[in-house]
Formats: structure tokens, sequence, C-alpha cells
């Protein structure tokens, strides 16, 4: 199973049904396609629309509805178009009950960057602050490693998105929780180890126990 679709199959366990979910643009977007059919979920993009589906069909692309990233989306059933105040509006009100970001740092407060790669021409923070800041849950879905090089830092060197901890972080090789004593290793990915995640992560990780396989369904 490719790491990517290893990662939207465990977040997409983290919606429940009725909930209001922001999706990222990239990998995060991939989770719409791994909830179940039968549930009921709003997913949400910063550009106005309150009820995305999953990617569609070649061919079957609809130019006109996108999300955030300019990436195509399918539209479900009582969809909604709004526009850009109300949408910022339901993040920064609080209404969003979960967003799901990608990531370039995670570090031991639990907090985020991802918004800046040095060197590289960036088009801005975009609805990543405001998002960080308002949604109720903050899961970061992204590879645990990027050139060999752990993501998951004792210190972020890149700018901050948001002071605030996040809720989650989930990569292909590990669940790992945010907590006011640590970051604590709550899973490990398929055939990985424990002492295999800790390798791999330059932040220091706590371990309660013995550390459950995830369960991808």
């Amino acid at each position: 199973m490719d790491v990517k679709e290893i990662i939207a199959r465990r977040v997409a366990q983290e919606v429940r049904e009725g909930m209001l979910v922001n999706l990222g643009i990239g990998l995060p977007s991939m989770v719409a396609s791994f909830v179940p059919d039968d549930m009921h979920v709003f997913f949400q993009a910063e550009n106005g629309v309150i009820g995305l589906g999953s990617r569609p069909p070649e061919g079957m692309e609809d130019r006109d509805l996108t999300d955030a990233g300019g990436g195509f989306v399918t539209a479900v059933p009582g969809a909604a178009s709004i526009d850009s105040a109300m949408s910022f509006g339901l993040i920064r009100g609080g209404h969003l009950d979960m967003t799901v970001l990608g990531g370039l740092q995670v570090d031991e407060k639990g907090y985020l960057a991802n918004w800046m790669v040095p060197g590289k021409m960036v088009p801005g923070m975009g609805g990543a602050m405001d998002l960080v800041t308002g949604a109720k849950r903050v899961i970061v879905a992204m590879v645990h490693t990027q050139k060999g090089k752990s993501k998951i830092v004792p210190e972020c060197t890149l700018p901050l998105t948001a002071d605030r901890r996040v809720s989650l972080i989930v990569t292909e090789m590990a669940v790992i929780e945010p907590t006011d004593d640590g970051l604590v290793l709550r899973e490990r990915g398929p055939g990985v180890s424990v002492e295999d995640v800790q390798g791999a992560t330059e932040a220091a990780l706590v371990v309660h126990g013995e550390v459950p396989e995830m369960a991808l369904g």
C-alpha cells in the first residue's frame, strides 16, 4: 500500500458522522476517498464549498468545482456554495469540527510549521493559520521523513503556522499525540516496530506499554 494511502486511510478513521471537516491540499484531500459512503460528513474548502466529495473520474472534471488548491473535486447531494467571507467566518468562528493539514515540521510542543520552504517561492500561508487556530481538532497528515530527515523535531526551525498545539500527527510510521507530557506514541505503522519509529524520529517520544499497530480497515 502506498504510504500516502496508509496515512489517508488512518486519518479517515478520525472522521465522525455529522462533522464539518476541512481538508488541506495534497495528501489531506485523499481522506475523503476513505470515509464510508454511508457516513454523512460535510467537507469544507476555504474557497467556498461545503459538501466536497472525492476526486472525479478522469474526464469528468468540472473546472468550476475545485478545492482550495485548485484540485478537481466532486460535490455530494446537498452541497452548498458560499462566499469567502462566510467560509472564513466558519473557520475563524470555531465552527469546524476538524481540519486535516499537511506538515513540514511538528515539534515536541506539538507546534506545526507547514507554509514556508526556505529558498523557494511559496504562495503564502493561505488559510492554514486560521485553520490551526480555529478548528476544534487539528490533525497533521504527513510522511514521517523527507529525504531521510525526520519531520518530527525537538523544535521547529521553519516559521510556525500558529502557536497552538495540534491534536494528532499521522504518518505512515506512527500515530502520535502531542500532550502536556510530550509526544505520545499511540500507534505504529504496518510492519513497523517501536524501535523503527524512534529511530526515524528526531524528537523524543513517550511510549506507554505495548503500542498497537494501525488498523487501516
